[in-house]
């Protein structure tokens, strides 16, 4: 009989705590956006970092058959982004993970090109309070500036690595400040950015061991916008500074008596946009020594100097249709070129696109050429060849 009297009050205390109120939660909000892209092209030649929507210099010079039809998918992105709760306070939560498919491809067979591996782009958390942001991730450093507009080269932008478009993501901590008032006619940007250091070797790429990790100094960026508007006429520029080391002996390793064995890399970058409708023109300059790692010089790792440009400007002659034109060059040092194992002596750019856009929907059809100079034998003697690579493309884009 005590234990019936039992249970049933046990019974009882359960379903009273049951029906009490419990105090709500914040819940996390995920919200999910990207692009669906796809492109078909015909090229005449291969192009680097890889043919259809990652063309951006030229790597074959083949002088008869050369025409080829293929198709690219791996644009497609798949963005989340999240808003939790707030914490010290009054400090907003928030997070976004980013991917696409240029990951590779399932395998190397017949049908591998048709199944694209997935690619982690960004991943990062913010702290979020009034116009300061705290970034922690891996996020696109400063020195990722303007970007040229297109329906083909989303993932590997136009000029990007090859014709003056610089920069990369990296793991870091960021901190991003807005320095006038949210209602300023003028808006002013402060960035500041410190990551991880990176380069091509000598040691493990993939385990944190290459010479920009031994280093055991972060890179370091700091970056100041400027924008405004007059009207239907908008504008925008930036400025961009650059500094990082590198430990050529790598981690666990002295470099030999007498031998220098610190690199240090340097950037400074201007770029910026002028929009009076229906025109747009932006563009970027850089000069840059060492910074393979950030895509200057051709993408080309050692202690070279280089320096880059691109323009593009675009005409809005409908809502929906407008054209584009996009020329770029990329010019390091011939000598530190050849002297540090590389060849690309120079490479230009130019692209064309007539697009239709309406919403989330864009189709264009594009031309992209490029006319690299590549280089060999000794500093005093260099002989020189150039290849020139066409590519005519047909792309649709919507995003989501």
């Amino acid at each position: 009989m005590k234990r019936s009297v039992s249970s049933c009050l046990a019974a009882c205390t359960l379903l009273l705590l049951w029906t009490i109120p419990v105090a709500a939660q914040d819940a996390p909000t995920v919200t999910l956006k990207g692009f669906v892209s796809a492109t078909m092209y015909m090229q005449d030649q291969s192009f680097a970092f890889a043919n259809g929507q990652a063309a951006e210099w030229a790597t074959s010079d083949a002088d008869e058959d050369q025409w080829f039809l293929g198709g690219d998918i791996r644009n497609t992105r798949i963005q989340l982004g999240i808003t939790g709760p707030t914490v010290f306070t009054d400090w907003q939560t928030k997070g976004l993970i980013e991917m696409d498919f240029f990951g590779g491809f399932n395998g190397t067979g017949a049908f591998s090109d048709e199944q694209a591996t997935p690619r982690l782009r960004l991943a990062y958390v913010d702290l979020v309070k009034g116009g300061t942001t705290l970034r922690l991730g891996q996020a696109w450093t400063p020195l990722f500036g303007a970007t040229p507009a297109s329906v083909t080269h989303v993932a590997f932008p136009l000029a990007y690595g090859s014709a003056g478009k610089v920069g990369w993501r990296f793991p870091g901590v960021f901190l991003i400040q807005n320095l006038s008032d949210p209602d300023a006619a003028t808006k002013l940007g402060l960035q500041l950015a410190a990551f991880r250091g990176s380069w091509a070797g000598p040691g493990d790429n993939l385990g944190g061991l290459s010479a920009g990790e031994a280093a055991t100094v972060p890179q370091l960026e700091a970056r100041l916008d400027v924008s405004g508007s007059a009207g239907d006429m908008g504008w925008s520029a930036y400025v961009v500074g650059h500094y990082d080391r590198k430990d050529l002996s790598g981690v666990g390793a002295e470099a030999p008596a007498g031998v220098d064995d610190e690199l240090t890399g340097t950037a400074f970058e201007v770029g910026g946009s002028f929009r009076p409708s229906p025109l747009t023109v932006q563009g970027n300059v850089y000069w840059g020594q060492a910074i393979g790692q950030q895509f200057g010089a051709i993408t080309q790792f050692g202690d070279i100097a280089s320096w880059g440009a691109w323009a593009q400007a675009g005409f809005q002659f409908t809502p929906e249709w407008s054209v584009w034109g996009l020329y770029g060059m990329d010019d390091p040092d011939d000598d530190d070129v050849i002297e540090s194992g590389n060849s690309r002596l120079m490479n230009r750019q130019f692209a064309g696109m007539l697009r239709y856009s309406a919403g989330g929907y864009s189709i264009g059809v594009e031309y992209l050429r490029a006319s690299t100079d590549y280089g060999s034998g000794v500093v005093g003697a260099i002989e020189e060849q150039t290849f020139d690579a066409n590519q005519l493309s047909l792309s649709v884009l919507f995003a989501f």
